[in-house]
């Protein structure tokens, strides 16, 4: 869809992104009109408002994403990606807004952009006037103490990040607060250098404004247990493998009172899992005190182990609310509705 753009309509919205000009703006309708996803709604009747609409929102923001972008030493351009995902997804979440708070769950495996996504739609919908906060499953972690204990009864459980790792009532308590009146609301925070490494709750966030759209992104948010059969067909190298793979399922009974506040779920969905493990090295390359190339493959096989995308994320195509397809370049190559982009925050 949006990978890659040809150079013409790149050079038409960099020049957008800058000034206040509708010089080009045929080029951009037809091109609209032709390529834009269906869950978009882009008429003929409606198409200038749109590009008026997302235009506004880039020049605003675009100062801003011009420093996240030097910052996190991302190298191709952003503004393709905002101008067909990410503005017109924060315009949907705002026309649902009724009045009532938000809870948006966004799915997505390691290295994904689901972070960075989450990011820039909380940037362009305070641009936009709307109270947004985002809140990570990795926020929800147990205390470093709590998840010492846990190795020692299961010394499986090596890592936090799996099933059994986070604290859900904390999850529950504070999405119910952020959708409850009150003087000042809290969100918890977690600081993963913090026990060399091991990672502690830290002082939660507080504010001051009732939230009206939470973004709630995660590696597993919203996955939800499957019938022992399908793991029990799956071809495992290792009997502990399967073990492993059956336990962590059954730990996922535990999340679904958590998933039940969601209102929708947006997947985030590579081409191939295994992609996950070159952009983590990516990433964590960037970092000055990153793992090592061996210490990412353990971490990165060592979430795949523990639910296999297979098994549970790949399901999600056809029940999610919308499903964002990506290439091995990070490109967005596809969006789709499967249940209908409408049904969404019901």
């Amino acid at each position: 869809m949006i990978a890659p753009v040809n150079s013409q309509i790149l050079k038409i919205l960099e020049n957008l992104a800058i000034v206040d000009s509708y010089a080009e703006s045929e080029i951009l309708k037809a091109e609209l009109l032709r390529d834009s996803p269906p869950i978009f709604k882009v008429t003929p009747a409606n198409v200038d408002e749109v590009i008026a609409r997302r235009s506004q929102i880039l020049r605003a923001i675009y100062p801003q994403v011009l420093e996240v972008q030097a910052n996190s030493q991302i190298a191709n351009s952003l503004i393709p990606t905002l101008w067909y995902i990410w503005i017109p997804l924060a315009m949907h979440l705002a026309e649902q807004y009724q009045g009532q708070p938000i809870i948006q769950g966004i799915l997505g495996g390691q290295g994904t952009g689901k972070t960075t996504m989450t990011k820039f739609l909380k940037l362009i919908l305070t641009e936009m006037g709307f109270e947004c906060v985002n809140l990570s499953l990795d926020d929800l972690y147990k205390t470093y103490k709590e998840r010492e204990e846990i190795k020692k009864l299961d010394p499986e459980i090596q890592w936090r990040g799996v099933p059994s790792t986070h604290d859900l009532q904390l999850g529950i308590d504070t999405l119910d607060q952020l959708c409850s009146d009150r003087s000042f609301w809290e969100i918890p925070r977690f600081d993963k250098s913090a026990h060399s490494g091991g990672g502690d709750r830290t002082n939660p966030q507080i504010i001051f404004t009732k939230p009206q759209i939470i973004l709630f992104e995660g590696w597993f948010v919203g996955i939800r247990p499957v019938d022992p059969d399908l793991i029990n067909s799956y071809d495992f190298t290792e009997e502990s493998d399967r073990q492993f793979v059956l336990k962590m399922n059954t730990k996922l009974q535990d999340y679904l009172p958590l998933w039940q506040k969601l209102d929708s779920l947006w997947l985030l969905l590579p081409e191939d899992y295994r992609d996950s493990l070159q952009w983590r090295r990516s990433a964590e390359h960037k970092l000055t005190n990153g793992m090592s190339d061996g210490e990412i493959t353990k971490f990165v096989h060592y979430f795949w182990r523990s639910l296999p995308p297979e098994i549970f994320i790949a399901p999600q195509r056809q029940s999610a609310d919308l499903v964002i397809e990506i290439n091995s370049d990070h490109g967005i190559t596809k969006l789709s509705s499967p249940l209908g982009l409408d049904r969404s925050c019901h």
